[in-house]
């Protein structure tokens, strides 16, 4: 059977990771040229979030084995960060001086990043291919 993780609503995961990637990576870029000393920590991690977006639509974009290995990964790694960089920004929120894309589990982002992970496993285990 033909892996399907890169067909129909794959292509849409594809588009908005690739959103998200563009997004927190330009964000994070300004944010890191101008003025990085006011809350390095948020800027790198928005950064970090960019490089696990762009990771993750590499990896659905490639499909097969490899691919739906690198999204697992990365769906994986971001979920734990949402929720941990969202937990942490609300109990101690002097420890972000400014926000990140996952600050109270992506809020300015209309929630979507701590969603996006949630959709993503999702879509890897439903289109799952089972041994023949």
């Amino acid at each position: 059977m033909r892996d399907r993780v890169n067909t129909g609503f794959g292509r849409v995961l594809i588009v908005v990771y690739g959103i998200f990637a563009l997004s927190a990576g330009a964000r994070a870029g300004v944010q890191i040229a101008t003025k990085f000393s006011e809350a390095p920590a948020a800027y790198l991690l928005s950064a970090l979030a960019a490089v696990i977006y762009l990771v993750a639509v590499i990896g659905l974009a490639r499909g097969g084995v490899g691919g739906r290995r690198l999204a697992l990964v990365c769906c994986t790694v971001e979920l734990i960060g949402v929720v941990a960089v969202g937990t942490a920004s609300l109990v101690a929120d002097s420890a972000f001086p400014d926000d990140t894309v996952w600050s109270g589990y992506g809020r300015g982002y209309g929630f979507v990043p701590l969603v996006l992970p949630i959709v993503g496993l999702w879509w890897l285990r439903r289109t799952r291919v089972s041994p023949a």
